[in-house]
């Protein structure tokens, strides 16, 4: 615990409720989690197989794993995963393939994959002029983000443009599935409906998971929001680290609004703001408070 702010070394120690921590840029809200990670393994007896961190890119996570991996001792890290969102959601449905309806050995489609797929479909439907396989893939994408499945997308069509995204996305998922592959939205989006829909697989991986930890939570997308709620289940033990002045993925369907939804789904949720910055001078701050102060 040393070098901790106090409120630092509270955001560590809390172990008793739900824990959002709000964190300004270049407050330590990194070496908060790691810390977190330490202290629940070493001093709260949590086995580090039984901890989970989530951020959004892999150079994030081997960072994050490094700065924990200096803070233990021996093999007191063995079987912690800290990953992304998606390998995390790969690694469950790898687990529970067969529940997910995929075979063994299934595929991970990439964005360029899928744009194949789709410049297919959109050949075969007479719309390659009109529709680009893009912006078909950007749609779909959207509509996997907010856990909308094609059915859903076709009923909610307001003009022919979005029946034809719909339709597309109901002859891509089927090519998906006759290839037995998935593609980086279903490694959110198929974990969330199999945790949905498998009670005894809910629970199952809720007494797997004793603490769970996730960096940059005003990124998170409607998708990513739910596997967190249900991952944690109602106990919900968990730290999340936000700042919604950061958010800047909105294009990509992120949520800064779900650092208010936790306010909803977990009422005993305690926050701390992390204030004190360590990075910039007291006139950088001043003009980038400034700025920030005319958002809406």
């Amino acid at each position: 615990m040393h070098g901790l702010n106090p409120r630092q070394l509270a955001a560590v120690r809390h172990v008793g409720s739900p824990l959002l921590v709000i964190a300004g840029a270049g407050s330590g809200k990194t070496r908060v989690i790691t810390h977190k990670i330490a202290f629940l393994i070493g001093e709260c007896g949590i086995p580090a197989r039984a901890i989970s961190a989530l951020t959004f890119t892999n150079k994030a996570a081997r960072e994050m794993k490094a700065r924990v991996g200096r803070l233990l001792k021996g093999r007191d890290g063995h079987g912690l995963t800290v990953s992304t969102f998606h390998t995390f959601g790969l690694s469950l449905l790898r687990r529970e393939a067969k529940a997910a309806g995929l075979r063994q050995g299934f595929s991970l489609f990439d964005p360029e994959d899928g744009e194949t797929l789709l410049k297919g479909h959109l050949r075969d439907a007479g719309l390659l002029e009109a529709i680009s396989p893009g912006a078909a893939l950007s749609r779909i994408s959207a509509w996997k983000n907010d856990l909308i499945d094609p059915r859903a997308a076709a009923s909610r069509a307001e003009d022919e443009y979005e029946a034809d995204l719909a339709r597309l996305y109901m002859d891509y998922e089927r090519s998906l599935a006759a290839y037995n592959a998935v593609d980086f939205d279903d490694l959110i989006g198929r974990p969330v409906r199999l945790l949905c829909d498998d009670p005894e697989i809910r629970e199952r991986w809720q007494q797997r998971l004793r603490h769970l930890l996730v960096d940059e939570y005003q990124d998170t997308n409607g998708a990513q929001y739910e596997l967190v709620r249900l991952l944690v289940g109602p106990r919900g033990a968990f730290t999340v680290v936000g700042d919604d002045d950061q958010s800047i993925y909105a294009w990509r369907g992120a949520r800064p609004e779900n650092l208010a939804r936790l306010r909803e789904d977990f009422p005993t949720l305690e926050v701390i703001m992390l204030d004190q910055n360590y990075r910039s001078s007291g006139r950088i701050l001043k003009l980038a408070n400034g700025l920030i102060a005319n958002n809406p």
